[in-house]
């Protein structure tokens, strides 16, 4: 049983490719469904374009991260360490409503690039990382077994 597969890149597109080969190798490997694997594949490829971006756009040279998991579901994360506000399309609030508990789902995945990623993904969250640096777009799909 598999439990987690971690792949980092330099920010650059085209690794892009590569995080979605493996990606759909890991996914089917897992057990989601045949049918899932396109927009599973496209999910991938335009979170991990969505983070190069962010990177080359701040002059980061950071690696790009993507775990992948099946552990109860299929989950995919993608981190990369722009600036949070940048990240989570936020620009235009203070600082101090970033932190803000109350933003809903909705209102994170409102910026460019996250409408894509909101049609092929019915399970996204887009999140601040942990270490305060950089957001995380988590996909999640389901497993047949």
């Amino acid at each position: 049983m598999m439990a987690t597969v971690r792949l980092s890149f330099s920010p650059a597109p085209v690794h892009v490719r590569t995080a979605r080969l493996v990606g759909v190798a890991v996914a089917r490997r897992a057990g989601v469904a045949e049918e899932l694997l396109d927009e599973l594949r496209l999910a991938i490829g335009e979170a991990c374009t969505r983070a190069v971006a962010l990177h080359n756009q701040y002059g980061l040279t950071d690696l790009v991260e993507v775990e992948m998991s099946d552990v109860g579901m299929y989950t995919v994360r993608v981190i990369d360490r722009a600036p949070i506000e940048a990240g989570l399309g936020l620009t235009a609030l203070p600082p101090d409503e970033l932190t803000n508990e109350s933003l809903t789902d909705e209102a994170l995945t409102t910026g460019v690039g996250f409408a894509l990623l909101a049609g092929l993904v019915e399970d996204l969250q887009v999140r601040p990382v942990d270490e305060g640096i950089g957001t995380q777009v988590r996909m999640v799909w389901p497993i047949g077994r």
